[in-house]
């Protein structure tokens, strides 16, 4: 089990947000699924919510304000009118998943406004019998001839969805200060509502559905004023590599081994951990092992120092010269590695003649506080273990961070509270769904299988599968967000 700090976690946790899956935290940075080339885009339909129907277009970015006069019906419809027509009102209902049902009351002079707009619109693209371009042709004409485009309601279809396209954004956001997410949807089709609209007589009701950006609620801990703080979690690790700490603090003593040469006259063979100093003439190995021709000067030298420890120099170089004595010439068969830079001898069998010049003990240093405050003054033995045991854990833990924030991301989301909208969830679940396809077909399967795959039935049996992270990782990114802003914490970009 561990504990984490407020600091800490949120530092940790916007790190690890930064996955290819994560949600963006703020609204108007909404996620969308982006395909990256070579990757099986997903149709959008598989995945349109039933509770409403007709979904609209995307609302335009309202136009600068301008103090002129005539500029003021380019806004067909605005909560803040300024126009002489009578002042529209807006209803919200919450519904559950981040779900609003925002109810619309349309002024007569915006209908006609829309209507009017929308007429001029057709006009332009028209050409009818016995009008020339550029006449004011009468409505009825318009209607009729744009008739087979739609039905005899076309035009006041088009005209409810251009005023919808105005006026939901800024009725939810100046009024009701949310934040949409995805396509509203008219609960009632526009084509339907066109049949009961007349433009510029009584007042036009709407009523449209969407999802909001939701809020963040944290739940009451007992004792904590932060109720993400000192959060604890658990995950399974190995245990700590004590064979690796051994290794380490034995490789930190043979940096500070000091060399003994032998007594004048004293004939020893070369022993595991001695050092010496040799010239080495290198051949290419012949088949049966003998010189071959000649290594470049680079692969040979005079006067190289060669410590006999394992796993230091090329396979075979250490291993030939053990056992032997100053002044003598040893033969040794060595094998160059594979990862050699100097790719004409990489994985090549060679042999060298080995001249030693001399040789010493290698003693290594005592582990004492002395030995510790040469590593670096202050040091104790004991405070250069703890140091040493920290790094070596570090390392290993590499390999669990994916565990440990898993289970930091399950203590968080138990301690906050919020509705996750079904279209956030419908895109995340479409993204993963064309990433697994894409990881099929990679995987050498064939398209025309894959295309089999890819129906509205799989699409929500995959939905519903993968629907608990897809939430869980909501929640969580949506809190690290929230944790950043309490703790005025930032990730540089």
């Amino acid at each position: 089990m561990f504990q984490i700090s407020q600091m800490a976690l949120a530092a940790c946790l916007a790190l690890s947000a930064l996955r290819a899956d994560a949600f963006t935290a703020s609204a108007p940075r909404l996620h969308h699924a982006a395909s990256s080339a070579g990757q099986i885009a997903i149709p959008s339909h598989l995945a349109v919510p039933g509770a409403a129907s007709s979904l609209l277009p995307s609302s335009p970015s309202p136009p600068p304000p301008s103090s002129s006069s005539s500029s003021r019906s380019t806004r067909l419809f605005s909560t803040t009118d300024n126009s002489s027509s009578s002042p529209s009102s807006s209803t919200l209902e919450r519904l559950p998943n981040s779900s609003v049902r925002l109810t619309l009351r349309i002024p007569p002079a915006s209908t006609s406004a829309a209507y009017a707009k929308t007429l001029a619109a057709i006009a332009k693209q028209l050409s009818i019998p016995g009008f020339r371009k550029g006449a004011k042709i009468p409505p009825a004409v318009i209607e009729n001839a744009w008739s087979r485009n739609g039905g005899k309601n076309a035009i006041k279809t088009m005209a409810i969805n251009e005023l919808c396209s105005e006026l939901i954004g800024p009725a939810l956001k100046e009024e009701f200060d949310l934040e949409p997410i995805g396509q509203p949807a008219l609960v009632t089709p526009a084509d339907v509502l066109a049949e009961g609209m007349t433009p510029g007589e009584g007042e036009f009701e709407v009523v449209v559905q969407c999802d909001v950006w939701p809020d963040i609620r944290w739940k009451e801990m007992e004792g904590k004023e932060k109720p993400y703080a000192g959060l604890t979690g658990k995950y399974r690790r190995k245990p700590f590599d004590q064979a690796r700490f051994d290794a380490a603090l034995r490789d930190l003593a043979e940096r500070y081994a000091r060399l003994e040469p032998y007594d004048d006259g004293e004939v020893r063979p070369l022993a595991m951990g001695d050092a010496c100093v040799v010239n080495m003439t290198g051949y290419l190995a012949n088949p049966d092992g003998s010189k071959g021709e000649p290594l470049p000067d680079a692969a040979s030298g005079d006067n190289v120092e060669v410590i006999l420890g394992t796993g230091r120099y090329m396979e075979g170089l250490v291993e030939g010269l053990v056992g032997g004595t100053v002044g003598q010439v040893k033969t040794v068969s060595v094998r160059f590695p594979d990862a050699l830079r100097n790719k004409e001898l990489a994985g090549k069998q060679a042999v060298f003649d080995v001249e030693i010049l001399s040789a010493s003990r290698r003693i290594l240093p005592e582990l004492t506080d002395e030995f510790a405050d040469q590593v670096r003054p202050g040091l104790t033995v004991e405070t250069l273990k703890e140091e040493l045991r920290k790094a070596v854990d570090s390392q290993d833990a590499q390999e669990y961070v994916p565990a440990r924030n898993e289970a930091l991301g399950k203590a968080l989301a138990e301690v906050m509270e919020v509705e996750v909208p079904e279209t956030l969830v419908t895109n995340q679940a479409r993204e993963k769904y064309a990433l697994m396809m894409t990881d099929m077909r990679d995987n050498g399967m064939a398209d025309e299988e894959i295309k089999k795959l890819i129906s509205p039935e799989n699409f929500d049996k995959y939905k519903e599968l993968s629907r608990e992270g897809i939430v869980r990782d909501f929640k969580i990114s949506m809190a690290v967000d929230e944790i950043a802003r309490l703790e005025g914490i930032s990730v540089p970009a």
